[in-house]
């Protein structure tokens, strides 16, 4: 299962006060994992920030729609997607008709998003790869959410955009410290090499 992270135009644009400092790279490396998961029919789940007035240096970023799409290459063509609302509907076995579902979300952590916690915490799949950003905020929350239900989480680091390296660096420890594999793209990809034969979560 590959848990995509906020990858909104305005973290990594290039332009604006909330872009993350690494984007470039970031991006470069996203796009080759989401279509590490196209060819191999591994599912996506996707979150979108939603930005309202508590979030540093973004207030004039709030009104303007365009910058808090998702970058058009993170879609799937099955997708669907939900708004950040109190409810916890969802489609049964939802994965075997789309191939990403996004959830929209008010705060860092999807965890405080009732369908996204339903979702992420009833999902059985044998890994959760996690990209997107930032790591010392939406990253780290949804890896230790994960972790704390006792999922195996694997951080690809450089397919994940953070403010400070410092911190970001901080983040990412102590998410290995709880017991997530920490990995580079190219590791990644080349050890998931060989093709499966039918869609895998």
């Amino acid at each position: 299962m590959l848990v995509d992270i906020d990858t909104q135009r305005h973290f990594f644009g290039g332009r604006g006060v909330v872009c993350v400092r690494n984007h470039r790279l970031v991006l470069a490396n996203i796009l080759r994992v989401i279509k590490w998961a196209r060819l191999n029919h591994v599912r996506m789940i996707s979150t979108v920030q939603v930005l309202t007035p508590h979030w540093p240096n973004c207030n004039s970023q709030i009104s303007d729609l365009e910058a808090q799409r998702k970058i058009s290459y993170t879609f799937c063509k099955r997708y669907t997607s939900f708004d950040a609302e109190d409810r916890t509907d969802l489609l049964p076995q939802i994965l075997d008709y789309y191939d990403q579902v996004i959830f929209e979300k008010r705060c860092f952590d999807p965890f405080e998003e009732p369908r996204a916690d339903r979702m992420l915490s009833e999902l059985e799949a044998r890994e959760f790869v996690v990209v997107g950003a930032l790591a010392e905020g939406a990253v780290k929350a949804t890896a230790l959410g994960l972790l704390a239900r006792h999922k195996k989480v694997t951080m690809l680091t450089d397919a994940i955009g953070y403010y400070n390296r410092r911190t970001g660096g901080v983040g990412l420890s102590i998410l290995r410290e709880r017991g997530a594999t920490l990995t580079d793209t190219h590791s990644f990809l080349d050890a998931s090499y060989v093709q499966p034969t039918g869609p895998v979560a």
